[in-house]
């Protein structure tokens, strides 16, 4: 199959300019128009590992990035983010197209992917055993990820946790990761070739940047992974490296408290969820320091 890289520069713009660009990031297919040059910069510098489909070919989303229409294009340009024609979004500034796409796509999947009991969580593999890490913004959630997927583990999801109900399994989304503030100084210090996005200041999460997916975690987006560990991350300056363990029941609220669709799925969801947290061992976790994280990872034995 053809990916992104496949193409030349002219070629991705006219599909992104034209019928649109039908990407595949693992378990959906979005087509993707827009004749705005972030929109296009991004994905060749952070897609080109991923699969791409026919202009007749099928598409979980169809989705655009436009200039609105009137004056204000041309004076202080802003972008407009919609799905089927529809604008669920306020728009954003012009430079702020591409991380706009990144939120725009986690929204049609959180708000859409109903077969699926989804949690908002990062999700590494390794050795067919799945970490989910469940954390509000601000926990350090991304860049503990970020530096797991440079360290051996393999990216499941940076923002998305779906659990598949007929056998508790997780299937991948893997897509670029999201760095904030801080966060992105961090990860290009510790990840010697990290490919990241130009940073965009201003947005109503600071400043933002993408680091670019392995390309083995692309390559196995098909592959999916059991439950072994549910990490709670927190990020505390100076704060010793912890690994604490927490009881079931606890650890059950605390996932469904991050859960997108828990209740839209009543009996099915509560199953799926109990299956979960009946086969992983759960945690809280404390860290300041990458290296110490990576090797209490590292060391995580299967739970019986």
């Amino acid at each position: 199959m053809l990916t992104v890289a496949s193409l030349s520069r002219r070629q991705l713009e006219t599909r992104l300019a034209g019928p649109g660009l039908l990407v595949q990031t693992g378990a959906f297919v979005s087509r993707i128009r827009s004749p705005i040059r972030h929109v296009a910069d991004g994905i060749a510098l952070l897609y080109g590992d991923y699969p791409i489909h026919g202009a007749d070919g099928f598409a979980d989303f169809h989705v655009g990035l436009q200039y609105p229409g009137g004056l204000r294009r041309w004076y202080q340009p802003q972008v407009n983010f919609d799905l089927d024609g529809q604008l669920p979004f306020e728009p954003l500034p012009e430079a702020h197209a591409f991380p706009m796409l990144e939120w725009g796509l986690n929204w049609c999947i959180s708000t859409r992917a109903h077969a699926y009991l989804m949690i908002h969580a990062a999700v590494v593999e390794r050795g067919g055993l799945a970490a989910i890490l469940p954390a509000p913004p601000g926990s350090g959630k991304s860049t503990l990820c970020a530096a797991l997927v440079n360290r051996g583990w393999r990216l499941l999801s940076d923002e998305l946790a779906l659990f598949r109900p007929e056998d508790g399994l997780l299937v991948p989304v893997p897509r670029p990761v999201s760095l904030k503030n801080r966060s992105i100084d961090v990860i290009r210090g510790y990840v010697a070739d990290a490919v990241l996005s130009r940073p965009v200041t201003n947005t109503t999460k600071g400043t933002v940047a993408h680091l670019k997916a392995p390309a083995d975690s692309v390559a196995r987006a098909h592959e999916t992974a059991r439950p072994a560990w549910i990490v709670f991350p927190k990020y505390e300056a100076g704060a010793a490296t912890s690994l604490t363990p927490i009881p079931r029941a606890r650890a059950f609220f605390r996932v469904a408290e991050n859960a997108f669709n828990y209740s839209h799925m009543g009996a099915c969801g509560f199953a799926t969820l109990a299956g979960a947290i009946e086969g992983c061992a759960s945690y809280d976790f404390r860290y300041s320091n990458l290296d110490e994280a990576m090797a209490l990872f590292a060391a995580l034995e299967a739970p019986r």
